[in-house]
């Protein structure tokens, strides 16, 4: 349990849990950390800080401090390569020890969450994170939880993490960028530095680049070429859309690829394909890549990268968050 001590008779004794000092603009953290011991010099800022009465700490059988709990709630939520932070203010975060995909099982985190009196909040499932980031925070509501509650979290995470991060590889991948315009020298290819860049940034190789006209056979066999060079992931950009010379889905399909999906729920993005040849990855990319910092090229490929299948149902899924905000990276 608490108790409530005026802030005046509070020397000598242990703060309960950090008190937050807000700066406006300026800074928001701690005062003073818990179990800090107050002193006579402590009790004009406690007051400054709007602190007339403090909690000091007694615990009883069967209830946790706001911090040992968040420690066991971050352990229990994290899956492997994830670290937690020391606790501030009764908050653990889960942080990335590499890079890759973030993955949110969100039945257990609803359950979870609907224990109450704790929580945890994570970032989207399937964010590509890096090294470092905050994948998710948690913490109790109140200072003292009964440990019976942590239990109940620390069941739901029993047989699988909520939190899990998929590495993303290095892998060979192969552009094939279509369009007579750029095969003939009439404009010069904006696709290649955009996915080059997007590519390298994820620690994968853009090991060969060709050009096609509009021609299906010519794409397809481009396609076919890049199969047997060991390609990891296959990229084929331009001719996409609607218009009678956008050739590339024809293309695709010629080089006897199944197309999975040619249309997503993505803005934008919704003209892009995918399509396996065996069990090689091909996404048709449209012409927002190369001027809309963010599309469905940038929600799929750190996916691809990590291995991933993506299927039909996955792609159907993408429209809930699928509009994209014009941010650059």
């Amino acid at each position: 349990m608490l108790k409530v001590v005026p802030v005046e008779e509070a020397v000598g004794l242990p703060l309960a849990h950090d008190i937050t000092e807000i700066i406006p603009g300026k800074r928001k953290g701690p005062a003073f950390r818990r179990g800090h011991v107050v002193r006579p010099e402590d009790v004009p800022k406690l007051l400054d800080v709007g602190k007339a009465h403090l909690y000091i700490m007694e615990l009883e059988e069967g209830e946790l401090h706001e911090e040992d709990a968040a420690k066991r709630l971050a352990g229990a939520a994290a899956g492997p390569r994830i670290r937690l932070t020391d606790p501030v203010e009764g908050r653990v975060n889960l942080v990335a020890e590499i890079a890759g995909v973030m993955k949110v099982d969100t039945e257990l985190l609803n359950r979870f969450n609907a224990l109450g009196d704790l929580i945890l909040a994570t970032l989207p499932s399937n964010s590509y994170v890096k090294k470092g980031d905050v994948l998710a925070g948690t913490r109790t509501i109140p200072v003292v939880v009964k440990e019976d509650l942590v239990k109940k979290a620390e069941a739901i995470c029993q047989a699988k993490p909520i939190v899990t991060i998929l590495p993303v590889s290095s892998r060979r991948v192969h552009l094939i960028v279509t369009g007579s315009e750029v095969f003939t020298g009439r404009i010069k290819d904006g696709f290649e530095p955009v996915v080059r860049r997007k590519v390298t940034e994820m620690g994968s190789d853009l090991e060969a680049v060709k050009l096609a006209p509009d021609d299906p056979a010519r794409i397809a066999a481009h396609i076919k070429d890049s199969l047997k060079a060991g390609a990891e992931l296959i990229l084929v950009s331009g001719g996409m859309s609607v218009d009678p010379d956008d050739l590339t889905p024809e293309g695709i399909r010629q080089s006897g690829a199944s197309v999975e999906c040619h249309g997503f729920p993505v803005l934008p993005g919704s003209m892009f394909l995918m399509a396996y040849l065996k069990e090689t990855p091909i996404l048709g990319l449209s012409g927002c890549v190369l001027h809309d910092p963010v599309s469905a090229f940038d929600l799929l490929l750190p996916r691809l990268l990590a291995g991933e299948k993506i299927m039909r149902s996955d792609i159907i899924t993408l429209g809930h968050g699928g509009l994209q905000k014009k941010h650059d990276h």
